[in-house]
């Protein structure tokens, strides 16, 4: 692993970890020291997608809800990565891009499926609850369930564009309030 990199995936290991410890401060550097980086895979995994900004939150409140699931004893960078990975993968099957694909065998000891209701899912789900109903709605639906736009639109009796929208607005205020949490 050459140096620079070295440095990152230990500033950003020792920032989560004080993280998961409970230090509200060194989870927000870890979170805004990511988001550029994870923000350029995703941008070069979509091929600069007009949703970048809305994949890069998703990805971010996959990198919160599996917070968890990090082994302290390992390098941070390569959970991080396989998490944009995957999150951009799964935004080009919503929007139909042909050959997206993952291997998920390399995933299956970074996300675990533990069964029932983790710590995660009732963080999102109260989440969930402080945000209006309709957006609740659709971050289920685009967000969790990997609808369309287009297919949650139509349960809503709204376009498309408009989804896109109410989502990009969700995910902000979801993550906001995420932020807020932490800091408390």
């Amino acid at each position: 692993m050459e140096r620079g990199m070295s440095d990152r995936n230990e500033r950003w290991g020792d920032l989560l970890r004080r993280g998961l410890g409970g230090d509200a401060t060194a989870y927000a550097a870890f979170l805004t020291g990511i988001t550029p980086v994870l923000r350029n895979i995703v941008r070069a995994r979509t091929g600069g997608a007009e949703d970048v900004e809305d994949i890069l939150q998703e990805v971010l409140l996959a990198v919160h809800a599996k917070r968890h699931t990090w082994r302290v004893s390992d390098p941070v960078t390569p959970w991080l990565y396989a998490i944009a990975r995957y999150k951009a993968a799964d935004a080009g099957r919503r929007r139909g891009k042909v050959g997206t694909e993952v291997d998920i065998d390399d995933l299956a000891d970074i996300l675990p499926d533990e069964g029932g209701e983790t710590t995660a899912a009732r963080d999102l789900a109260a989440l969930l609850d402080r945000i209006d109903d309709r957006s609740a709605r659709i971050v289920r639906g685009v967000g969790i369930e990997g609808l369309s736009a287009q297919e949650v639109g139509t349960g809503l009796g709204m376009s498309e564009g408009a989804v896109r929208v109410a989502y990009h607005r969700a995910m902000v205020r979801l993550k906001d309030l995420a932020e807020a949490e932490i800091e408390d």
